[in-house]
């Protein structure tokens, strides 16, 4: 199971190797107010599993917030290899000295772990071990004595690396270790102007027979079982299909899962996980409405948006242009707050849909949805 990259610098820093400040989100909105947390200058890089982000355009230095979020609105939905982007990394540039390349790998055919690492790191270390396998060292790693100081020591004379990295070395060997992982691999590996020794990029790949001590890893992938999930995944909507009566769709994960939360305290079970981002327009909602509706488990629907960059207003007529391709046959609960809600309210009453009703609070909308779904299935019964 090949893990994000995000996902390997969390494991990095568990163990004690140095990474940058990095946060992750799947919205372009987001992404300004993150390079703004950072301190403006961020790297945007794209999160697939999958090599070559840097020469498709996946990876882009932003000098400030704005043009974070435009690197980020620019990123997220490319295809990469196949891959598609629904998610971006946002890191704080460092000053680089050196670059290096170091890797753990199993090597299978000699029962044994091998240590790989160059001097020479970067996005041609491919082209370097082609032209000059010279320069990238190869040492074999007795599982049994793993990678002492000592160890790390030979490793880094062999590739030619400073004995700063003997530390991190050591660590990654951690983590290949404990976290039953079949590959670990930093590429590059750098030196800053200051002397610290930090991973810039990772790869981690862990042992499939290992899933059931790594479910924190569990992922749905691009593939799904679910024709919805599949549906919702071609439209680039985070979208989870669950097994309940009341379809949610909201702005932002935390907000989506508290709704989750809420409708459940209200008696009533989540049909779905549906996260519309950070931009509410027309098209998005009328997708994120076709998808959750297409559930034949459905029975009726909760709108739960808080407007922060996006105004409501811009939602609220998000929601009317969706409605006229919808054509919603169940009830649908909208609760608006935050920037322009007022406006957005005011947009929504003058439309007046009979299947829309509105509600000032996320407990009075999760209240509202839960009782219309579980009076439609005690009529259905």
């Amino acid at each position: 199971m090949d893990l994000y990259e995000h996902q390997a610098r969390q494991l990095f820093a568990e163990h004690g190797v140095l990474v940058p400040p990095a946060e992750v989100t799947d919205s372009a909105e987001e992404a300004r107010r993150i390079a703004r947390r950072l301190g403006g200058p961020v790297v945007v890089k794209a999160q697939v599993k999958t090599g070559g982000r840097g020469k498709a355009g996946g990876v882009g230095l932003a000098t400030d917030p704005a043009a974070a979020e435009d690197a980020a609105r620019r990123i997220l939905g490319m295809d990469i290899k196949g891959h598609m982007v629904r998610t971006v990394m946002l890191a704080q540039p460092v000053e680089i000295e050196a670059e290096f390349y170091v890797s753990y790998v199993l090597d299978r055919a000699a029962g044994t772990f091998l240590a790989i690492a160059s001097a020479e790191g970067g996005m041609e270390i491919e082209e370097v071990a082609a032209a000059r396998p010279e320069a990238v060292a190869r040492i074999p790693v007795d599982p049994a004595e793993g990678v002492t100081t000592a160890v790390a020591a030979r490793i880094t004379e062999a590739a030619g690396l400073p004995a700063q990295c003997v530390d991190a070395l050591v660590r990654l060997w951690a983590v290949l270790v404990r976290e039953d992982a079949v590959l670990v691999e930093v590429n590059p590996l750098v030196r800053t102007a200051q002397g610290q020794i930090l991973a810039l990029d990772g790869k981690v790949t862990l042992d499939d027979n290992a899933r059931f001590r790594q479910t924190r890893w569990a992922t749905r992938e691009a593939t799904h079982d679910d024709p919805l999930e599949a549906e919702a995944a071609a439209k680039g909507l985070t979208y989870v299909k669950l097994d309940g009566e009341v379809g949610v769709i909201g702005n932002g994960a935390g907000l989506v899962m508290s709704t989750l939360d809420v409708v459940a305290d209200c008696g009533a079970r989540p049909a779905d996980f549906l996260d519309i981002g950070g931009g509410a327009s027309a098209r998005t909602m009328a997708d994120g409405l076709n998808v959750v509706l297409a559930d034949p488990g459905v029975r009726s629907v909760l709108v739960n948006v808080f407007g922060g960059i996006t105004a409501c207003d811009a939602v609220a007529d998000g929601i009317v242009r969706a409605l006229d391709s919808v054509r919603p046959t169940k009830p649908i609960v909208v609760r608006l707050d935050g920037n322009n809600a007022a406006r957005g309210r005011a947009l929504l009453d003058e439309r007046a849909h009979p299947l829309v009703r509105q509600a000032a609070t996320m407990d009075d909308a999760a209240h509202q949805a839960a009782r219309l779904a579980l009076t439609a299935d005690a009529n259905a019964s």
